[in-house]
């Protein structure tokens, strides 16, 4: 299997990890359960690696932590909204 194929796989799989949590806070407005500072950690973390893989060139990477970022942005935005509610 070619190495890039593999990279994107895995990476996909792992950007998507966080989907059902934000669809789950959409449907149900409840971000009771979830840690506002994990978010932030996780998202300078994948936001580091998405810088990682542009100075490496290495797409799977940008690609997949790229979407993760946006994914983990949204989920935070929503536990910013509704929080208080």
């Amino acid at each position: 299997m070619n190495v890039e194929i593999l990279g994107l796989i895995a990476g996909g799989l792992t950007s998507i990890a966080s989907m059902p949590q934000l669809i789950k806070v959409i449907k149900t407005k409840n971000v009771e359960d979830i840690s506002w500072l994990m978010l932030v950690i996780l998202i300078l973390g994948l936001s580091l690696w998405v810088c990682y893989g542009i100075e490496q060139g290495e797409l799977p990477i940008i690609l997949s932590n790229a979407f993760a970022v946006l994914v983990n942005c949204s989920l935070f935005i929503c536990y910013l909204i509704y929080r208080s509610k």
